[in-house]
């Protein structure tokens, strides 16, 4: 009797060894490799297609999904517009039964409603905590010694001189203690900081020596009044969607500077700019937005006591072996019938 392939969907450009690496985990495995959105990235180059070249990728990527028992890659625009219903997905894609992403978050598949059907979905958490935590740090000293004024003065050509601050002995505050949340209040806590952290799951106050005061997220407010950086780390939920605003903005120390690594919708983007305007607090490190790419006519960008970033701060030169492990770990899960890593809960929505 012949053994049962697995077929495996790649869809995007992944090197050639991790490709194998894939394909090592069990000889039924069967990968195909296909450019998403018929665009062909490869260690950071891009390559627009002619329509043509579309069209053909378009064909081919429908082809294999009609036999993919397995999707590995970004459920991002182009796939929306392909199957904007679970229903749309499950009749061009019969023999599917999961989807890991390469993506911490689940925001995307959960309005495309995946959450919620038989296809099981798996996401890439714990592979930005390195360097979102990292960029989160980089954030904070850069608030604390003046990065973005002396840069600002340099391309003004300009000679100013102010006093700069210690990140030792500021008081972090984490909101959302996941695997991005913890290197942060790891990272804080080695530079001397006192850090608070809300964690979901809590019902009490907790101390653990590694991260700092741990506290449900009920008590939001008091990690607000307390902190001087605000970090958010949460997922994008129903729950979550503009955790962040006027109230919130104005609990905060009028020295405090707000960190938003998380998604653009967490925060009410609006009372935000208006907080910032107003002195409310005294600047926000943004990575990213309600719309992304940030419109022009955004008042953000010009904002003296405003760091920004385009939504590059979970990147690193080993993204792809570290979400390519990822998959590994729960191929072998799912060939062995055990249960899979960082599998999708409907009604948490992450």
């Amino acid at each position: 009797m012949e053994e049962r392939k697995v077929r495996v969907l790649i869809s995007f450009a992944l090197e050639p060894e991790l490709v194998q690496q894939i394909e090592d985990v069990d000889p039924r495995i069967v990968t195909q490799v296909l450019g998403q959105d018929a665009r062909r990235l490869f260690r950071g180059q891009s390559k627009y297609p002619s329509e043509l070249e579309a069209q053909t990728a378009r064909r081919e990527f429908e082809e294999a999904m009609s036999e993919a028992e397995v999707l590995f890659g970004f459920w991002g625009p182009g796939l929306i517009e392909m199957y904007p219903t679970p229903q749309a997905l499950r009749e061009a894609a019969p023999r599917l039964r999961w989807l890991q992403l390469t993506s911490a978050g689940f925001d995307r598949a959960a309005r495309s409603g995946l959450l919620e059907s038989d296809l099981m979905v798996t996401s890439a958490s714990g592979l930005h905590a390195t360097p979102i935590g990292e960029y989160v740090l980089c954030l904070m000293l850069m608030f604390c010694k003046g990065a973005h004024r002396f840069v600002r003065a340099q391309n003004r050509g300009e000679w100013i001189r102010y006093m700069p601050q210690e990140l030792y002995g500021k008081t972090v505050g984490v909101v959302g203690l996941g695997h991005i949340g913890a290197e942060v209040a790891r990272l804080s806590k080695a530079f001397g900081c006192r850090v608070l952290a809300t964690r979901r799951s809590l019902t009490e106050r907790t101390v653990d020596d590694a991260l700092g005061e741990l506290l449900p997220s009920a008590e939001l407010p008091h990690l607000l009044a307390e902190s001087d950086f605000v970090v958010l780390a949460v997922p994008l939920t129903e729950e979550t969607r503009q955790l962040i605003g006027e109230a919130e903005l104005r609990t905060m120390k009028s020295n405090a500077v707000l960190i938003n690594i998380a998604r653009g919708a967490v925060v009410d983007q609006g009372a935000l700019v208006q907080a910032l305007k107003d002195g409310v607090i005294a600047g926000a490190g943004l990575d990213v937005f309600e719309q992304e790419p940030l419109p022009d006519d955004s008042e953000l960008w010009q904002m003296e006591n405003v760091i920004m970033s385009p939504h590059i701060s979970g990147g690193t030169e080993i993204y792809n072996q570290r979400a390519a492990g990822i998959f590994c770990d729960n191929l072998r899960r799912y060939l062995a019938g055990e249960p899979l890593m960082n599998l999708a809960d409907p009604q948490r929505g992450y």
